[in-house]
C-alpha cells in the first residue's frame, strides 16, 4: 500500500552513472518509497554505484539491457515490463529514456506520463527536438530544474502549459571527517596553500580550459594557489596537455573521480563552476551547501542557484571571463571574513530554497494532480521556481 492506495510510480533513466541526473533519480526515488510510495526503477543500459543506494532503500531497479542507439527489441522488453508492473505514473529521464521511456509507456497504456529535462543541452540537434515536440504530446507534464532549462525548451516548441519547474533538491551535509592539513599532506601540497577547485565529468561544457586559465592568471599575482580538479571524462588528456603548454603542472592537480569528493570540497577556499550551460549544477549545490565560497559562470542555471555578490560571485562568459573568476576569488582569498559571510550565506540559501524535502513536497503534489488525489494545477506549482 503506498501513499495513494493503489499507484505505482516507475522512474526510466538511462544509466546509474555517478552524475547529476542519476543523483537525483535516486534521491527522489528512495525518498518517495520512505514517504511509502511503491517506486520501481529501470535502467536503460549501464548499472552504476546509485545501485546500492536504491536496493538499500527498497526500491526494485530492473535492467532493460538496450545496446546501441537503436535498439527496438529493448523497446520490447521495457513494454512488457511496464504491462507487468503497471504502473500508474512514469517518470522518464534524460534523451534516450524519454524517447524508449514515453513510447514504451504509451504503447504499455500507463495512464500517466511525465518527463525530465535537465539541461540546457546546447548538444542536441535539430531531429533531437522534433522527438521532443512529438512526444510531449504524449506528455502529462515535462518537469525541468531551473527557470533556464524551462526558457530552453519552450524557445525549442515546447508548449509551455506543459513545462513546471521543480528545482533540485540537496541535502546539508555534516563536514566530513579530516582534517585540512591531512588532505594537504595526502596531495603533497604545501601546509599554506590557498585551494581552488572544481568538480565533474571532464568534458568541453564544462569549460575546464577557462578554470586552468585562470589558475594562470592567479599564479602571475600569489603564489600559494592550486588548482584540485575532481572528476574525469574524455578532454582529461588534453587538459594535462593544456596545463603543461602553460607550465602550470605544478599548480593544477587531476585527481580523477574520488568517492570522497565531499571531504576535497569541505576544504576548498574557493570553488568553481566554469560551465558554458548547464541545468542545475549539483557540484555546485554541494559546495555551497558546504559552506564554500562560490564563483561560478554567469548563465541561466547557475543564476537560481546564485545571487551574485550575497551567495557567491557570477563571471559573465566572454572575452574577461577568465579574468572575472581570477578577479572574484582573489577577492575571496584576501578577505577571509568576505569568504566566510558568502559561504554562510550560500549554505542558508540551499537549505532554504532546494532542500530534498521541499523538492520530494512538489513531485508528491504533481503526482496526486495527475492521478486526481489532489487538486493543484498546473499554475499552482509556481511556487516551486526559486525565489531570488
Amino acid at each position: 500500500m503506498n501513499a495513494l492506495g493503489t499507484d505505482r510510480i516507475v522512474h526510466i533513466i538511462p544509466t546509474l552513472d555517478q552524475a547529476g541526473a542519476e543523483k537525483q533519480m535516486t534521491t527522489l526515488a528512495c525518498q518517495l518509497r520512505r514517504r511509502g510510495w511503491d517506486v520501481r526503477v529501470a535502467v536503460l543500459t549501464r548499472d552504476g554505484p546509485y545501485r546500492a543506494e536504491l536496493e538499500a532503500a527498497g526500491v526494485p531497479v530492473f535492467y532493460v539491457n538496450k545496446r546501441g542507439k537503436l535498439d527496438l527489441s529493448a523497446l520490447v522488453r521495457l513494454r512488457r515490463w511496464l504491462e507487468e508492473v503497471k504502473p500508474t505514473i512514469v517518470q522518464t529521464w534524460l534523451f534516450a529514456a524519454n524517447v524508449y521511456g514515453r513510447i514504451a509507456a504509451k504503447q504499455a497504456k500507463v495512464p500517466h506520463i511525465l518527463a525530465s529535462e535537465r539541461c540546457v543541452d546546447l548538444w542536441k540537434s535539430w531531429w533531437h527536438f522534433v522527438f521532443d515536440r512529438y512526444l510531449a504530446r504524449w506528455t502529462d507534464r515535462i518537469v525541468v530544474n531551473s527557470s533556464g532549462v524551462a526558457s530552453f525548451y519552450e524557445s525549442r516548441g515546447i508548449p509551455q502549459n506543459k513545462i513546471v519547474v521543480i528545482p533540485n533538491g540537496m541535502a546539508i551535509p555534516e563536514r566530513p571527517a579530516g582534517s585540512r592539513q591531512s588532505l594537504l599532506l595526502e596531495l603533497k601540497l604545501p601546509p599554506d596553500a590557498r585551494l581552488v577547485g572544481v568538480v565533474g565529468r571532464l568534458w568541453p561544457q564544462k569549460s575546464l580550459r577557462d578554470a586552468i586559465w585562470a589558475e594562470d592568471l592567479l599564479k602571475r599575482i600569489r603564489d600559494d594557489v592550486h588548482l584540485l580538479i575532481v572528476g574525469d571524462g574524455p578532454e582529461r588528456r588534453a587538459l594535462e596537455r593544456y596545463c603543461g603548454h602553460l607550465e602550470i603542472t605544478d599548480r593544477v592537480h587531476f585527481l580523477g573521480h574520488r568517492r570522497d569528493a565531499l571531504r576535497i570540497m569541505a576544504h576548498l577556499d574557493v570553488f568553481w563552476n566554469t560551465s558554458r550551460y548547464e541545468g542545475q549544477s549539483n557540484s555546485l549545490m554541494e559546495a555551497m551547501a558546504l559552506g564554500v565560497p562560490v564563483v561560478a559562470s554567469d548563465i541561466p542555471g547557475n543564476r537560481d542557484l546564485v545571487v551574485h555578490g550575497e551567495s557567491g560571485y557570477l563571471v559573465p562568459r566572454g572575452f574577461q571571463f577568465r579574468a572575472g573568476i581570477a578577479k572574484y576569488t582573489q577577492k575571496i582569498l584576501e578577505d577571509p571574513q568576505l569568504g566566510a559571510r558568502l559561504g554562510m550565506a550560500g549554505r542558508e540559501r540551499i537549505a532554504t530554497h532546494f532542500s530534498v524535502e521541499r523538492m520530494v513536497d512538489a513531485y508528491e503534489a504533481l503526482y496526486r494532480t495527475l492521478t486526481g488525489a489532489g487538486t493543484i494545477s498546473a499554475g499552482q506549482l509556481e511556487p516551486t521556481k526559486v525565489q531570488q
